[in-house]
């Protein structure tokens, strides 16, 4: 368990009641009890809970009724909702009333576990988390910000504080736009190099004749042209931080100058023979598989090994398309204020556009497709006709597909068909029976969910 809850129950069979408090007792978790609904709502307000566990059908008020007080009075409790099989809209309209998850009854006790292991892990970040961004403001660091909502960004921006502290190397990969000299920065932000400025070099917008030299500087006269001596970036960057954009496209005479410096912290500007030692922490990155890259022989094995002593993964987007809406609302604020223009929101259908389209471009697209819309609005909501996607049904501008709501709905029902037909060991009579629909019925979700029958 990764850190201790403080949980109630509320739920008004004492058996089930005893059940879950034993069990929960057990493992290490702090627990309280309601026997009703009333009694969960007076306990919340009364004292602090990360978590309820709540039966929806109670005399008095139901589960839902309990919920919507309770998010009143602390928006910030997690809810598991207790369901029994058979109704799908109980689920649905607890995860939209604030749920983070339903389990149903009896309760799978091995399941539960799961829930609540992951949502102590998910605090933990959260935690964590916050704690680095309150180091960012106390160093007055208020521009490129990490904007996500994601678990996936969240377990990267964890990792970036945790690193930070350190001299190590880090590998940044994802694909264009993602967000890698973001992650960079905030490395490098939460370091104690913080002080001094982060230089960035992006090695494939430089030609590869001056590369070597803008990186470790050039004596006068190393080449045609060079009229004096200049200083490069490792040595502008010593006592703080490089960061080498598509480290990918170093060519060999380069990634042998790099590998000596990640080894023996030194180097010689081009056309010198002076020794010079400098304190620089390389983050690197790149979109390319450098592994793959090593078998055609374009680029070291042994530099490679050097750059990735922690490697950091972005994934795109499309992956982590909860950060979406958080991301359009930044850049929607940002660019309304710098275009003098007063932007209330988006409309419904292109919010749906948005979500549904997978951003080849990454948060990089996303940021040019709402500065457009931005910018070519006639009124203060964005509509799908300020957005350059073409895919609309006809007559109406919205997407084909279906709305985001029966896309849950539709992830809901799986889920409650699965658990029903393994709560019964694939006795489809049974688990119809528990889903109160039609065995008929039942064989048609199967099969539309691709499920085994």
């Amino acid at each position: 368990m990764t850190g201790k809850l403080n949980i109630l129950i509320v739920e008004d069979g004492q058996s089930q009641r005893m059940i879950l408090r034993d069990f929960l007792v057990k493992e290490g978790y702090t627990v309280e009890e309601a026997e009703s609904g009333e009694k969960g709502v007076a306990a919340v307000k009364a004292g602090h809970f990360d978590l309820l566990l709540l039966d929806y059908k109670m005399p008095g008020m139901n589960g839902l009724e309990v919920l919507e007080e309770v998010k009143k009075i602390n928006p910030d409790v997690d809810v598991i909702m207790m369901t029994a099989f058979g109704t799908i809209d109980t689920a649905v309209r607890a995860m939209k009333s604030g749920a983070v998850d339903y389990v149903t009854k009896p309760v799978d006790l091995d399941e539960l576990l799961i829930h609540l292991t992951r949502l102590s892990e998910r605090r933990t970040l959260l935690r964590e988390n916050e704690i680095l961004r309150q180091e960012l403001r106390a160093k007055g660091v208020t521009s490129d910000q990490i904007i996500f909502t994601s678990p996936a960004m969240a377990n990267l921006v964890n990792m970036a504080g945790r690193v930070a502290a350190s001299r190590a190397t880090v590998l940044i990969q994802g694909e264009s736009g993602t967000g890698k000299e973001l992650l960079a920065r905030l490395i490098h932000n939460l370091s104690p190099r913080s002080e001094k400025p982060m230089i960035a070099v992006n090695c494939g917008a430089i030609p590869e004749t001056l590369l070597e030299a803008e990186l470790f500087g050039h004596e006068k006269g190393a080449f045609t042209g060079a009229t004096g001596r200049r200083i490069g970036r490792f040595e502008e960057a010593d006592g703080s931080t490089l960061f080498l954009d598509e480290v990918g496209e170093l060519p060999p005479p380069v990634q042998v100058k790099l590998l000596r410096f990640l080894q023996e912290r030194e180097f010689q500007r081009l056309g010198g023979n002076q020794t010079i030692r400098a304190d620089v922490r390389v983050i690197s990155a790149t979109n390319r598989d450098l592994e793959a890259r090593i078998r055609e022989g374009a680029f070291r094995e042994d530099l490679f090994y050097r750059l990735n002593v922690v490697v950091m993964s972005i994934p795109p987007l499309r992956e982590r398309k909860a950060d979406i809406p958080l991301l359009t609302e930044h850049f929607l604020e940002r660019y309304a204020r710098e275009n003098g223009k007063e932007i209330d929101g988006l409309s419904r259908e292109a919010k749906d556009l948005l979500l549904k389209y997978d951003y080849p471009g990454n948060v990089r697209e996303l940021e040019n497709i709402i500065e457009r819309a931005v910018v070519i609005s006639r009124g203060p909501v964005i509509s799908v006709e300020d957005l350059p996607f073409q895919e609309r049904a006809p007559g109406n501008g919205t997407e084909r597909s279906g709305s985001l709501m029966k896309d849950s709905v539709e992830a809901l029902e799986q889920r409650l068909i699965e658990d029903a037909m393994r709560q019964v060991n694939n006795n489809q009579s049974r688990a119809a029976d528990l889903l109160g629909i039609s065995e008929r019925m039942l064989r048609y979700k199967l099969k539309k969910y691709g499920l085994k029958n």
